[in-house]
Formats: structure tokens, C-alpha cells, sequence
């Protein structure tokens, strides 16, 4: 899965202009390096804000702790547990997009597609580090096994698309993502 923002960060490694229409010539490389499926974590991303706004309306409801704190990124979580204990209630319970979407995989999508969720090697295309850090945590393996196994960064995928000798400027601008639901 690949999250928003390498797209910019793709194009700008590869030297293509700003605006530059990246997305389906990066779906085309990942295929080519031997990617089976590739997902946006948009969906993910979508499905984070509507869980987020069910608790929000519950802890609403129910004179729970405000206010509501995103959980979508793992430093400030890390952060918050080091330097800020007294508002770890005030952290949503929700799972990151990118665990979000590693969780649909290992459990929706492996149900509906007959694969066994150990077979499934979730690799997450991330613009930041701590990503890194999020997938040791206990608590995400929602399904019995990681929702993510592998994260790598937008930097990790540009050197690795170089020196596979994949040309981003010359791939199918016009691929899309696999679609999970």
C-alpha cells in the first residue's frame, strides 16, 4: 500500500515537474518490481475518519474524555506516551490508516479471496520513519498475526526502483490501484 504522499515524493526523486501525474506510473513500477496488489491508503485513510467520528460521537454521548486526539501518527503517540501520560485517554482507539488497511487485508480480504492471512506479506510505502517503529507495537496485530509486516519509506522505494533500472517518467500514467472492497 502506498500512502498519499509518496506520490510527491516519488515524482520529485525521479525528477518529474510538479504536478506531474505520478500515481498510476507508480502503481505500473511497483507491479514491475514484482508487486502482486497495490493499494492507496486513501481507503484506509477514509475509513480512519469515519471510526474516529463514531468514537467522537460516543464519547460525546457518553461524557467521555475530550477532547479527541487523532491516532493516525505513530511519533506523536510515542510522544505523548513519553512526555504527555496525563492525555494518552484522550488518544483515539482508532488504528492508523496504514494499519487500518493492513488489518482489512490480513482479515476481509483474505476471507474473500480464500488466502490464508500468514501467506500475506503487507508492505507499506510510508514518507515517514515511524512508521517503521508503529509495526513492532503489541497492539497491531488485530488478526492474530501483523497488520503490517514490512514498512519502507518513500526514500527506501525511489533507490529501489533505481536500482531495479525501472523508469518512472516512462511507466502507464494511467494504471490504477487494486481495489480491496
Amino acid at each position: 500500500q502506498v500512502a498519499p504522499a509518496v506520490r510527491v515524493g516519488i515524482g520529485e526523486a525521479f525528477g518529474l515537474p510538479d504536478g506531474a501525474p505520478v500515481m498510476g506510473k507508480l502503481v505500473t513500477a511497483l507491479h514491475r518490481l514484482g508487486v502482486d496488489v497495490v493499494y492507496d491508503t486513501n481507503l484506509a485513510a477514509d475509513l480512519t475518519i469515519m471510526e474516529e467520528s463514531n468514537e467522537l460521537i460516543e464519547r460525546l454521548n457518553s461524557d467521555g474524555e475530550l477532547p479527541l486526539i487523532t491516532s493516525c501518527c505513530p511519533g506523536w503517540v510515542k510522544y505523548a506516551e513519553h512526555f504527555y501520560p496525563d492525555m494518552l485517554a484522550n488518544i483515539s482507539t482508532c488504528k492508523s490508516p496504514h494499519q487500518m488497511q493492513g488489518a482489512i487485508v490480513k482479515t476481509y480480504m483474505a476471507n474473500q479471496e480464500h488466502i490464508a492471512k500468514e501467506k500475506i506479506v503487507m508492505v507499506s510505502v510510508m514518507p515517514c520513519t515511524a512508521k517503521k517503529f508503529e509495526i513492532t507495537r503489541d497492539d497491531e496485530c488485530g488478526a492474530g498475526v501483523p497488520d503490517v509486516d514490512i514498512v519502507i519509506t518513500t526514500n527506501e522505494l525511489a533507490k529501489m526502483l533505481k536500482d531495479a533500472e525501472i523508469q518512472l517518467e516512462a511507466m502507464n500514467p494511467n494504471a490504477k490501484f487494486d481495489v480491496p472492497l
